[in-house]
């Protein structure tokens, strides 16, 4: 929960992967509170008053994604709202401000977007949601120690550029300090 916390403060793009990592887990636990509590929380610190908040932490998501209906997939509308963000901010940088430097970080990544929606089936998402997609892939691999090619390392480092980009111009346009100049 305080990870949560953090990441969605000092960088958003990490906070998505990591909500769908916890979805996920939860999923894992066919939504079962108290063995997540006894097996996620209780190793992870000894402070009761942490220990209960983040229970009621994991309460709240458990009680979201079973009213939003996601205990097979999909993810909580809020993370959802999250991504269409990003995606209006990836639209803004493009076509709005002509940001040059994203431009060039998604112009790399654009071949890359299109052959791993056409790889992924995932013709529907758009380019931002792609890329989360792509990055939750190779972590989902990394945990199952499966080997990642070098091609396809390359590839979701552009993908990473691009989201990092966005996490960072996302922040600044939260704090007010997203300013361009028009020419």
């Amino acid at each position: 929960m305080l990870i949560s916390r953090e990441k969605k403060q000092s960088n958003i793009a990490e906070y998505v992967l990591y909500c769908w990592q916890v979805e996920d887990m939860i999923r894992a636990y066919a939504f079962d509170l108290e063995e997540i509590v006894n097996d996620v929380v209780y190793p992870a610190t000894d402070d009761v008053a942490l220990r209960a908040e983040w229970k009621a932490w994991y309460q709240d998501l458990i009680a979201r994604m079973q009213h939003e209906k996601l205990q097979e997939k999909g993810h909580l509308q809020s993370v959802n709202d999250v991504v269409v963000e990003l995606y209006y901010l990836h639209n803004t940088l493009l076509n709005i401000h002509s940001d040059k430097t994203y431009m060039g970080l998604f112009e790399k990544a654009a071949p890359n977007i299109k052959e791993f929606k056409a790889l992924s089936n995932l013709s529907v998402f758009n380019d931002i949601e792609t890329c989360f997609n792509a990055m939750y892939a190779k972590l989902l691999m990394r945990l199952q120690k499966r080997e990642i090619s070098n091609e396809t390392e390359e590839a979701m480092n552009t993908f990473r550029d691009v989201l990092a980009y966005l996490a960072t111009a996302y922040r600044k346009m939260k704090t007010g300090d997203l300013h361009y100049h028009f020419n």
